[in-house]
């Protein structure tokens, strides 16, 4: 990060392809878009909590999959509320959940392919890195720690997936989950062309939120379907 130039936030971001208002709601689709969020994001919190319907094996993980749960279930509100009227100061609102939700599936990802204690320490850690990184691009207009944030898991879980053996099984929902992300982001980049091809039915903003909400459905499935693997 240091070698790379300051990024700072394009204020063209706030620029979406579709900006439609239906019933008195501005950028309509791009606010209801993200119910699926909450859906699942309460869902999960549930399962989690009650009965340990996904047989987590460590508390470390219970922790973990919380506040992932909870980082998706705030994304449907902070998202909303930012696609109402766009602009600098309602995106923090937007990412901060998002963030919540990286950095602690992070954690959990650690607990299960390297070591339960490491990965249960670098909950705090990790999280706390994710709100710097928020609050550094808002006060300094530099979004190089952000990038990192979410750069990082997405090519660490994938070559983790892939490379070290797994403590349940069911783990090809990890590279699903990746997949959704990838699509949700190339969706993102291609907003405005989208809006056009589907005849100014959808935008890309809009898909991508579907997608990027299929990211914990998949997870959700596999945690209620895995079983332990090997044991460490």
């Amino acid at each position: 990060m240091i070698v790379t130039p300051v990024i700072p936030q394009s204020q063209e971001y706030h620029n979406f392809a579709d900006q439609r208002n239906f019933f008195g709601v501005p950028n309509t689709l791009n606010v209801i878009s993200n119910f699926p969020f909450l859906i699942i994001g309460v869902v999960g919190l549930i399962l989690c909590l009650y009965g340990n319907h996904f047989s987590l094996s460590f508390q470390g993980e219970v922790w973990g999959w919380v506040f992932f749960y909870i980082g998706v279930t705030a994304t449907a509100f902070g998202s909303a509320y930012y696609h109402l009227k766009p602009d600098d100061a309602r995106l923090v609102w937007d990412r901060l959940p998002m963030t919540i939700a990286f950095t602690s599936i992070m954690a959990v990802f650690i607990i299960e392919r390297i070591d339960e204690k490491t990965g249960t320490m670098s909950l705090f850690p990790l999280l706390m890195a994710g709100i710097v990184s928020i609050a550094y691009w808002r006060y300094f207009d530099d979004l190089r720690p952000y990038a990192l944030v979410q750069f990082i898991p997405c090519i660490a879980i994938p070559a983790m997936t892939i490379l070290l053996p797994a403590m349940y099984t069911h783990s090809i929902y990890w590279l699903w989950a990746a997949g959704f992300y990838l699509l949700a982001k190339l969706e993102e980049a291609a907003d405005n062309p989208i809006y056009k091809w589907t005849h100014y039915t959808i935008s890309g903003h809009s898909l991508k939120h579907l997608c990027a909400a299929m990211v914990p459905v998949f997870l959700t499935i596999m945690l209620s379907r895995r079983s332990i693997e090997i044991e460490r």
